[in-house]
């Protein structure tokens, strides 16, 4: 048994960026000032819905226009009581217009939750469409939280500019002049009076407010539910392309926000309520404060043309005063949010150039002789910026130097043999299993897949013939059976316990009812440390692909469940390639090929009593092992 005290390697071949990203905040940088977007970017959004909102337009004309006739129909009222004659229609008129001013209002403002609340769908669509296809560089120096934020948080702001912004502010601005020009006389008399009124319409619609609050709050567990979902499937990026899965994520994610967006339409059908409701209360106490008035007017305190004009300075000024104010406030919050999501937007996805990288690839052919997988001369830096001011070439080098992971690697793993990759933390070994999934590609020098430079394969036909168990291999919330099928989709009940009783995990389907259906918990919590891997490990061997990866896959076992994982990757070896990284020596010392790197160098290939006579390093590393 191995008495090493080395520890099994943690992100070992990625240096700490050095400089940050062009957008947002790479690991350990300070904020940057996003990008603020122009007023012109907001247009798709809008357009994409111009028909209902060439209807809320109208709307807002013919509110406007009912909201103006109101104080004109009013003092006719005034003028036939003055002279003693019948009111006759005017009264039913006069009631008529305020209920279809309250109608043509809930009705606009129902329009106006709806197409927000769609805005906001369409917004995360694109997002997260865009999102899950990013290269894994940009997840390198990306937060996950700071992504979700911009699905969840930044497009929720597009929401306001449509429900209190720029629509809404037509028909204000209406009413705001025709008041302005009504504005000729103010009684401060009345004034205490009318703020007494207007904080009863605002009772009124507190009171009401209850159902909103709770609809609202039912959508921000949606939202957060959508929210768990794109983290959950950011996290375990590399696995899901690995896994050829990633178009099945974003149907899931897809799913969680239809379910926010519907229950988004649900809050704009209460808030409907709402509106006509204090649109009726605050007339209803314009007609008090007109009654009052009247009586000022009776005693000869103020003319009829003073009451007038003082309720449509309150009454038709405010309200369009508080709507462009909001507007205003509305569309700042949502262009710096709107930048933000247009970040992503515009980040180029993986592959969208590997027609380009393909035509400068190594050019080679497929053949029955060739090498499951072989590097030439590959070297590779992860894509960090040239120190500022020193853009000589001299300089350029010796960044290369500072910040490259892999100089000249070279070494071939045959056909249904098993090659073995190890050294010391940070010598690289886990860029050369990236390089292969192609999560990055190489600065120069060529990696072959059966002799076909990988950049000329199609990325998801490349990934469905590799198994690629990462490091930490990451147990996706849900249940066990989603973890398996994440890779297999069509595969049956029988093969997924099978293929755990092959990894010594067929207790865990007895400990719960639910079997196969038992959930593991967010990120596998109810899994320990040696099950979540061996769990990552079923799923790798369930796809059953020709080549496997596996990158430190014993390292959290004790030694009687490595020896059965050892035997069940043994037998679904057999005809299949092995690439395996691994920190104890113990676990590949029977390889039919070991590869020592060392600071991101080969520096000896050979069978375990080879490298013993010939690679220094290797011996040191079986010394403290106890293997020789």
């Amino acid at each position: 048994m191995s008495t090493t005290t080395s520890t099994p390697e943690k992100e070992d071949d990625r240096p700490a960026p050095r400089s940050r990203s062009p957008f947002g905040r790479g690991r350990g940088g300070k904020p940057d000032e996003g990008p603020r977007a122009k007023f012109r970017q907001l247009l798709p959004f809008l357009f994409e819905h111009k028909k209902v909102l060439s209807v809320v337009i109208v709307l807002s004309i013919l509110g406007a226009a009912a909201s103006l006739a109101q104080p004109l129909l009013v003092s006719q009222v005034i003028t036939v009581v003055q002279a003693g004659n019948p009111l006759d229609m005017l009264v039913w008129a006069l009631i008529a217009l305020v209920i279809i001013s309250g109608l043509i209002s809930g009705f606009q403002h129902y329009l106006l939750q709806r197409t927000g609340t769609s805005v906001v769908l369409s917004a995360r669509r694109q997002l997260v469409h865009r999102m899950l296809r990013l290269p894994i560089s940009q997840f390198d120096t990306r937060r996950t939280g700071d992504l979700v934020s911009r699905v969840g948080s930044d497009t929720t702001l597009l929401y306001a500019v449509i429900t209190q912004g720029l629509v809404d502010a037509i028909g204000g601005s209406l009413v705001f002049f025709g008041a302005l020009i009504a504005m000729l006389v103010i009684d401060p008399v009345l004034l205490g009076l009318t703020v007494l009124v207007i904080a009863v319409s605002v009772v009124t619609v507190v009171s009401i407010s209850g159902r909103v609050r709770t609809a609202s709050r039912k959508q921000q567990e949606k939202v957060g539910d959508l929210a768990a979902a794109v983290e959950r499937s950011i996290s375990a990026i590399r696995t899901v392309r690995a896994s050829n899965a990633t178009e099945r994520e974003i149907a899931a994610v897809d799913k969680d926000a239809q379910g926010a967006w519907e229950q988004g339409v649900k809050v704009a059908k209460i808030s409907a309520l709402v509106v006509p409701i204090a649109g009726i209360a605050l007339q209803v106490s314009f007609l008090v404060v007109l009654g009052v008035g009247g009586f000022r007017v009776a005693s000869g305190a103020i003319t009829i043309a003073s009451l007038v004009s003082f309720i449509l300075f309150l009454f038709m000024m405010i309200m369009p005063l508080g709507q462009a104010f909001g507007a205003i406030n509305s569309v700042n919050q949502a262009l710096g949010a709107l930048g933000r999501i247009q970040e992503i937007v515009d980040l180029p996805i993986e592959g969208q150039d590997d027609r380009a990288i393909a035509a400068l690839a190594a050019p080679g052919s497929a053949s029955p002789d060739a090498p499951a997988i072989e590097f030439e001369n590959v070297h590779f830096r992860y894509d960090e910026k040239v120190a500022p001011g020193d853009s000589s070439e001299q300089g350029a080098e010796k960044e290369e130097v500072e910040t490259g992971v892999l100089h000249g690697i070279s070494f071939a793993a045959g056909r249904g043999k098993r090659t073995a990759i190890v050294g010391p933390s940070g010598a690289g070994k886990s860029t050369i299993l990236a390089l292969i999934e192609r999560f990055y590609d190489p600065t120069s020098g060529a990696v072959r897949f059966g002799g076909v430079d990988v950049r000329q394969l199609d990325r998801v036909e490349l990934r469905s013939q590799i198994g690629y168990v990462e490091q930490d291999a990451p147990v996706l919330a849900g249940s066990i059976r989603q973890n398996l099928l994440l890779g297999s989709p069509e595969a049956t009940d029988a093969d997924c316990v099978e293929v755990l009783h092959a990894v010594n995990l067929g207790e865990v389907l007895s400990r719960s009812p639910e079997g196969l259906d038992a959930a593991v918990g967010e990120d596998g919590v109810m899994l320990s440390g040696g099950e979540r891997q061996r769990l990552a490990i079923a799923r790798a061997l369930l796809a059953a692909p020709p080549v496997l990866l596996l990158d430190e896959s014993t390292s959290s076992l004790d030694g009687l469940n490595e020896q059965m994982l050892r035997e069940a990757i043994d037998a679904v070896a057999e005809n299949r390639s092995l690439i395996v990284i691994a920190h104890r020596l113990s676990t590949v010392v029977d390889s039919d090929q070991i590869v020592v790197v060392d600071h991101g160098r080969v520096v000896g290939v050979g069978t375990h009593s080879e490298l013993v006579a010939s690679t220094p390093l290797y011996r040191e590393l079986a010394k403290h092992q106890l293997l020789v």
